[in-house]
């Protein structure tokens, strides 16, 4: 195993390298996996127009959306935790372990006013990455909150694409705002496509020409997210190619309907697994 600290594209990073050339890069801004780098190749998306300023949100990667989800609150959208910068933790971390940590400060409290830890593990192992989010409940006062690992897959094409896993469960339609059971076993996507599941206790697996991807996640993230923002939406996203719609595909572990109750002292955690079949 090699850490290192890098610049990745003007960013600072942590980088993780296994023997076998897998690889694994870590921006200390949100504490967002910009890339996972797995039998030679790429399986993030990262936007070519994504801002890497240091403190715009990042389009692609593992975005950590915390405490709040979308604009289901009164905060910035997906919360704040995306948009400052972490501290590497190298005491939580081990050989295959990055792991970085944010505590509350003035420049948090200015947007909520709780006391709180929030703690990213990433692991990496052959053929398999693991992202794990801690949140602690720093302080006397009960507080909730949303969260979400907004992983963008890359795909070669989004028109090659199946996801499996998902017939049977609850499903709300964004784009419709249509609530019902998901009764397709496969979905394709054609145009875009936005919606909110009750997360699958198996997971789901995601199937291109190329290979196959399978996506778990916690009991504790209750939501699974699906989201390709298709042809028209890419094309007025500045921070997307217009074709970007065809190289993604998001597949997000949330806690999103219920918000976790967390009180003084209290911690909670929740996680999302990679593996390629």
């Amino acid at each position: 195993m090699t850490v290192q600290t890098i610049n990745f594209h003007g960013l600072p990073a942590l980088r993780l390298e296994l023997h076998s050339g897998d690889s694994v890069v870590v921006a200390l801004q949100g504490a967002q996996v910009l890339s996972w780098v797995c039998e030679g190749k790429e399986r993030l998306y990262l936007s070519p127009r994504a801002l890497l300023d240091g403190h715009s949100a990042i389009r692609g990667g593992i975005p950590i959306c915390f405490p709040q989800f979308n604009l289901r609150g009164p905060l910035p959208k997906h919360g704040f935790a995306r948009n400052v910068v972490w501290q590497s933790d190298g005491d939580a971390a081990g050989d295959d372990v990055l792991s970085l940590v944010l505590h509350d400060d003035a420049a948090t409290r200015e947007w909520w006013p709780h006391s709180f830890s929030v703690r990213l593990r990433v692991r990496l192992l052959p053929r398999r990455l693991r992202v794990e989010l801690e949140v602690a409940n720093t302080g006397g006062e009960p507080w909730t909150f949303a969260a979400a690992l907004h992983t963008y897959l890359r795909v070669d094409d989004i028109s090659d694409v199946a996801l499996e896993g998902l017939q049977g469960a609850r499903r709300w339609d964004a784009v419709r705002d249509d609530r019902h059971v998901e009764t397709a076993a496969v979905l394709r996507f054609t145009s875009e496509f936005d919606s909110v599941y009750a997360a699958p206790a198996q997971g789901v697996r995601v199937t291109q020409p190329a290979g196959a991807l399978s996506v778990t996640q916690s009991a504790s993230l209750s939501e699974t997210v699906v989201w390709n923002p298709g042809v028209d939406l890419s094309a007025r996203l500045a921070d997307m190619p217009d074709d970007g719609f065809r190289h993604m595909l998001c597949v997000e572990a949330a806690r999103i309907d219920e918000p976790v109750m967390l009180t003084g002292g209290g911690q909670w955690t929740g996680w999302q697994e990679l593996s390629l079949d």
